[in-house]
């Protein structure tokens, strides 16, 4: 599927107007609703396996970040061959009390995994907590970029922002 299809496809299955108050607290009259995509079992793998030849091939370890990343990362592993980890905003205080579940990141290349990115906070968030726990990361990879600055953002924060579509990408469709 080209590109443009899946721009098409995700824009009319997950973009909405109205008025949405983002995690940022923001307000945008704009919303994509990443759970259309993430719950259509057959356009996320067409999603993952476009974005399959975006992961530098440095990559040891994808880490998706909860809870719309988890969906994308596990696709996305299925059609890297790559290990995954899961990765909490915050760790759960009983079982392994851990931040990042599956895959270890102690000491290995990691890409961070979102599905739609604004601001970029959770991922500068989550990449710093990853860092503290030993992972070397210098990029994030994400299904939508909405170009509202997280790119700059993260790069503030050495993190490269990879992103399959982006805002202009579903202005086009």
């Amino acid at each position: 599927m080209s590109k443009a299809d899946l721009a098409r496809r995700v824009g009319a299955g997950c973009r909405l107007t109205g008025r949405f108050v983002l995690r940022s607290g923001r307000v945008a009259t704009e919303y994509f609703d990443k759970y259309q995509f993430e719950a259509d079992p057959v356009l996320l793998d067409e999603l993952a396996s476009s974005m399959a030849p975006l992961v530098p091939p440095e990559t040891e370890v994808l880490a998706g970040l909860e809870m719309g990343g988890i969906a994308v990362v596990t696709a996305l592993g299925r059609h890297t061959g790559l290990p995954c980890a899961f990765v909490r905003k915050t760790a759960k205080p009983y079982g392994t009390a851990r931040l990042a579940e599956g895959a270890e990141v102690k000491g290995r290349r990691v890409l961070v995994v979102e599905d739609v990115v604004t601001s970029g906070g959770q991922i500068a968030i989550s990449t710093g907590r990853l860092r503290e726990l030993g992972a070397r990361i210098d990029h994030a990879l994400c299904v939508i970029d909405r170009q509202e600055g997280g790119a700059q953002a993260l790069a503030a924060h050495g993190i490269g922002l990879l992103a399959l579509l982006t805002r202009s990408d579903l202005d086009r469709a």
